[in-house]
């Protein structure tokens, strides 16, 4: 029987490690790799196509949620699984639509995390249980009120989205371009196009609706 390949993503070190020594202790799981940020993940996918991709959202350069979408475009079968500190229903409802095969939450028990592999692995989605029961209340009581806010975001390109994320994080247009391999240009490019769809032209306003959609923390 094979071994279900996974790659570790997160920006402390001490955190893929801990994850990495754990998952070693499994005869069915091999860690083929492991990622500091969204950049690597992506290459890292590229490079060693695991099968499960355990992320955390909040990460330097680019978050869980960007990757998350990049990877989906590299391989559609590849399965990501969310595993953070945040349990807010934005996050959620966000990583689910953009195609994640799990979300759990970091003070779980380990035997969770292999749960959750297991399941992922079998074709299944994973849900914590107090994950599970926010999304099922928010479901029946409706879903977002704050549609219009959350069509607008829906609105931007997956290359804005990256964007708006790395404006809000303080970076410049150079180094935004440096991050994603694109030129200057169409990072501000970018930058305008997203503007004029938000209706917002400030940066600082710019700040202010990605700290509403979750993209950054205070």
């Amino acid at each position: 029987m094979s071994k279900t390949r996974v790659m570790i993503v997160d920006d402390h070190a001490l955190v893929r490690e801990g994850i990495a020594a754990f998952l070693k202790m499994s005869a069915d799981i091999e860690v083929i790799g492991e990622a500091a940020d969204g950049i690597e993940a992506i290459e890292g996918v590229k490079k060693l196509n695991p099968d499960i991709v355990i992320m955390d959202i909040a990460m330097p350069k680019l978050g869980g949620l960007e990757a998350l979408v990049e990877i989906k475009k590299i391989n559609p079968d590849a399965k990501v699984l969310v595993l953070t500190q945040y349990e807010d229903k934005e996050y959620i409802k966000r990583f689910l639509k953009a195609g994640a095969s799990g979300y759990m939450l970091k003070r779980a028990v380990g035997l969770d995390l292999l749960n959750a592999i297991k399941a992922i692995s079998s074709g299944e989605a994973y849900l914590h249980p107090s994950i599970a029961a926010s999304v099922i209340d928010d479901y029946v009581g409706g879903g977002n009120k704050n549609e219009a806010s959350e069509d607008l975001y829906e609105a931007l390109t997956d290359r804005e989205k990256q964007v708006l994320k790395l404006i809000a994080e303080g970076h410049t247009s150079k180094e935004i371009a440096d991050i994603l391999g694109i030129s200057a240009k169409t990072a501000v490019a970018h930058q305008t196009n997203l503007s004029e769809k938000l209706d917002i032209h400030s940066r600082a306003g710019l700040i202010k609706f990605a700290i509403t959609k979750g993209l950054i923390k205070l």
